[in-house]
């Protein structure tokens, strides 16, 4: 049985913008996950590395979801994490920056667990900011930010009870007081299953250095 907790964002993202529903070409803030359908509850079918170049085909109306393809593959990547011209919120200024609306019809098949589409919604995990004070607590625990092949052999081989949170999982992502970690022994590293991603956390900061693919 899965737990849902909600979290606020750290910052408004730097977005994307595109001239009279053109296609757009947008970069990825950070490595972001390509999931099979609009929200955190769909399941991973590809990464986005951090400043690859993806075609954006548009945005949900409701939602800061944008359908993209990257490398051959079609599918979701968060909003708050793609860059482009124009350092504005892509969902506050849709007429503006006249951004495709596109439409989504549910498919609960690509769901993680097969029945999680749609329980999670609203709300971010940190933003690029996030990503930035990530970076920088990584580099503040010098080689915990890289685990040893152990340590991702111990969180692989010993699941935790999976989470969903509000907003895409990313390196500096900060997770809330309310998530219970699990410590992996003889390390510095404490660690969560969230959204689909085993996750290794900075305990005293609670915020995501590394990411288990």
């Amino acid at each position: 049985m899965s737990m849902t907790f909600k979290l606020g964002a750290t910052l408004s993202a730097v977005l994307l913008a595109s001239s009279a529903y053109a296609e757009t070409s947008a970069t990825a803030f950070t490595d972001l996950n390509l999931r099979a359908g609009p929200a955190v509850s769909y399941q991973i079918i590809g990464v986005i590395p951090a400043s690859q170049a993806v075609r954006v085909d548009g945005c949900l109306e409701a939602s800061n979801w944008c359908r993209v393809s990257y490398g051959g593959m079609d599918g979701w990547a968060s909003g708050e994490y793609l860059t482009a011209m124009v350092e504005s919120p892509i969902y506050a200024n849709r007429e503006r920056l006249a951004v495709q609306t596109v439409t989504y019809e549910k498919s609960p098949d690509a769901a993680i667990g097969g029945g999680v589409t749609g329980a999670v919604a609203g709300g971010l995990v940190g933003g690029p900011f996030g990503a930035v004070i990530g970076a920088a607590i990584g580099m503040g625990i010098g080689s915990a930010a890289t685990p040893s092949e152990r340590v991702t052999t111990y969180v692989t081989e010993n699941p935790v009870e999976p989470i969903y949170l509000d907003g895409e999982i990313v390196v500096g992502a900060g997770i809330p007081e309310a998530v219970t970690l699990t410590e992996v022994p003889e390390s510095e590293f404490y660690y969560a299953y969230i959204n689909g991603n085993r996750v290794l956390v900075e305990r005293e900061q609670r915020r995501i250095v590394y990411i288990v693919r």
